[in-house]
């Protein structure tokens, strides 16, 4: 099952790759430009065919694809019989409409598979009750290794104090707490200390102090530090996962649809700063799971799921990864569809001020003093995307140890 959910997964993305293309090819021919090639990979090609002056084929390299679009820029020559169907002749709203075309469509793919997904297994629900109530007092350990904590026994420090199951957790030492995380995080710095637990308990108050206690943890770069901890877990949130129905699944996947986007948008950000821990990961240290993955890394993801029978999640991973094919497409640095949008958004900011001037439009712009930057960002997301394949080979994320 798990080489099976593999073969599914990267066929999966194959298919995400392949209609984000497709969404440019389909954009450009709906306002008459030419289209010479769409292809799925790189490099030599495996089988192709012609049809409507557009030859369609698969690459020995599947690492993506492209759409070869007739006078994409200023620098791609085209034949007298092109020109009136060149990319670089066509109204600027057009030339944007057909670049975000691939964007749209990554977009789409995602929130179908979400709309799906809360028909037929659920999302999480924004209305469930996240009240951070205990749902069990345990003793306290170190952990062992990545998934392992150390055999214990006792109630733990909470329990001792007189903290029960089923008891709301109000304040520690004076500050709300407002859900789960925010406990773990109050305690972790005060080992050998003290601290104040405001509970409520059948509907009354009650003030509890516990101790807390230092234990071992391994963080994601394998180091091991000691942090506080009181023995208490999380109770299950109820109903914390619900499905919908076709009509009301509408609203609620657009709401996961932007709270999906949001945490994309962050990693996007965080996404430089992961890559010295792909380095260490190469080198034996622990992979951070929230770190970046390669084809490669999310096909064992996905097999993993598949093996684990966890298919909405499956199909979550494939959402998500849409979401961020979308909007880092969206980064405004060439080859990137969106360094193509931000010329063409230049071209019309120069025009504007070339009109209040009395000046004529300046023309397509010079894309030969944008190589060196392009050729940089393209060495770049090569030597990254071979980085982080690499991990995912000799050190892959592991999402069930």
């Amino acid at each position: 099952m798990t080489v099976l959910g593999i073969l599914a997964f990267a066929l999966a993305i194959a298919a995400s790759i392949a209609l984000h293309e497709a969404g440019h090819m389909f954009t450009a021919r709906a306002f008459g430009m030419r289209v010479r090639r769409y292809f799925i990979g790189f490099g030599p090609t495996l089988w192709s065919t012609t049809k409507g002056g557009t030859e369609y084929g698969v690459a020995a390299l599947p690492f993506g694809g492209f759409c070869d679009i007739a006078g994409m820029t200023a620098m791609d020559p085209v034949t007298p019989e092109e020109a009136p169907y060149a990319m670089v002749n066509k109204p600027a709203w057009q030339r944007i409409a057909v670049l975000a075309g691939g964007i749209v469509m990554n977009l789409l793919i995602g929130m179908v598979i979400v709309y799906f997904v809360a028909i037929f297994a659920g999302i999480p629900n924004p209305n469930a009750d996240t009240t951070p109530r205990v749902g069990e007092v345990t003793c306290v350990a170190d952990q062992v290794d990545a998934g392992t904590l150390a055999d214990c026994e006792g109630e733990g420090p909470a329990g001792e104090a007189g903290v029960r199951p089923g008891d709301t957790i109000v304040a520690v030492d004076g500050a709300p707490v407002e859900q789960f995380a925010d406990l773990r995080e109050a305690v972790a710095d005060k080992q050998g200390q003290s601290v104040e637990l405001e509970l409520l308990r059948d509907g009354a108050p009650v003030t509890v102090a516990v101790p807390v206690a230092g234990v071992e943890r391994i963080t994601t770069s394998g180091e091991r530090v000691t942090v506080g901890a009181v023995g208490i877990t999380a109770a299950p949130i109820p109903d914390a996962i619900k499905r919908y129905g076709p009509a009301e699944a509408v609203p609620a996947t657009a709401r996961f649809t932007g709270e999906m986007l949001r945490v994309t948008v962050e990693g996007i950000a965080a996404f430089p700063g992961k890559i010295p821990g792909v380095v260490a990961s190469l080198f034996g240290a622990e992979r951070d799971v929230e770190g970046p993955v390669s084809i490669i890394g999310a096909s064992r993801t996905g097999g993993e799921l598949a093996e684990q029978n966890q298919w909405s999640a499956f199909w979550m991973v494939l959402a998500s990864l849409n979401f961020f094919l979308a909007l880092f497409n969206l980064v405004p640095l060439p080859p990137l569809d969106g360094g193509h949008i931000a010329v063409v958004c230049y071209e019309k900011l120069r025009d504007a001020f070339r009109r209040i001037r009395g000046l004529p439009p300046g023309g397509p712009a010079n894309y030969e003093k944008l190589m060196p930057l392009t050729y940089t960002m393209a060495a770049l997301l090569l030597a990254v995307g071979v980085l982080v394949m690499a991990a995912d080979v000799v050190n892959p994320v592991r999402i069930f140890g």
